[in-house]
């Protein structure tokens, strides 16, 4: 079945083009903070089954195998790795990378919606207000925490416990206290971009707690999160789905050849 060889290498090139556009994403975030790269996964169509096994020959006996020809493949899903990232020193008092599971909460003041991200580049609004790192929208961080305007000084423990210093007082002062979300199945997070990711039913409700507690991880000031994407590796699966890809398109040619000579065998 020639063209049904046709269709099935279509589905591979399809299938390689998805993975291209993945492992692209990837290396176009390798400097993006807290960045997760993404893996696409594959599974085979369905056959056509031609002879089932353990089917009875005429002598009686039982076919040890059978005849069943494959249609193809397809993308079955992409998956996020949530492998730690490289820790990057700073000197921001705001950067905070965390050091094993957790998310830190954002809220989104165009939905009123609790987000996530691991990104941790934080900085102040214009009423001392911590808020998420991004030139689009001011996210306030949640809990909310507020910088006094006289602060010369922000420290945050490992604990995620937030102290400034200020003038005339030789103590630190708290101002707020991190927390982070933990989720059962953080693969099944919906990516909104800009770092971002919301709960869905695939990732289950959050689990709140303060870093070290409940299997949460610590956080580290003047740090960020690198992206854990590997050009090694990304540039290795590059050439792999090349190569696939070129592949497929062989067998695409090889088969319309086929069909060709089929076509000539009327001129003899």
């Amino acid at each position: 079945m020639t063209v049904q060889a046709l269709y099935s290498a279509a589905t591979g090139m399809s299938a390689m083009e998805t993975k291209l556009d993945v492992i692209a994403n990837n290396l176009a975030n390798i400097e993006t903070t807290g960045f997760k790269r993404g893996r696409a996964n594959f599974e085979d169509l369905f056959y056509r089954h031609e002879m089932l096994p353990g089917a009875e020959d005429t002598a009686g006996q039982y076919t040890p195998t059978g005849i069943s020809v494959g249609m193809g493949t397809r993308v079955s899903s992409i998956q996020t790795n949530f492998d730690q990232g490289a820790f990057q020193q700073t000197s921001g008092e705001l950067d905070v990378a965390i050091e094993g599971e957790g998310f830190f909460q954002v809220n989104d003041p165009s939905s009123g919606q609790i987000l996530y991200t691991r990104a941790g580049n934080f900085s102040q609004n214009a009423n001392g207000d911590v808020v998420m790192g991004s030139a689009n929208i001011g996210r306030l961080l949640e809990p909310a925490i507020t910088i006094p305007e006289d602060a010369d000084g922000i420290v945050i423990s490992a604990e995620g416990i937030v102290s400034v210093r200020q003038p005339g007082s030789p103590n630190l002062t708290q101002v707020g206290q991190l927390e982070l979300a933990y989720f059962i199945n953080p693969e099944g997070l919906l990516k909104l971009g800009e770092n971002l990711y919301s709960e869905t039913d695939a990732s289950g409700t959050a689990s709140l707690g303060n870093p070290g507690q409940n299997g949460l991880g610590m956080v580290r000031q003047n740090a960020l999160e690198a992206s854990n994407t590997e050009p090694v590796t990304e540039l290795i699966d590059l050439i792999k789905t090349q190569r696939a890809f070129e592949l497929n398109s062989q067998a695409v040619k090889a088969g319309d050849e086929i069909m060709q000579q089929i076509v000539n065998l009327k001129r003899y």
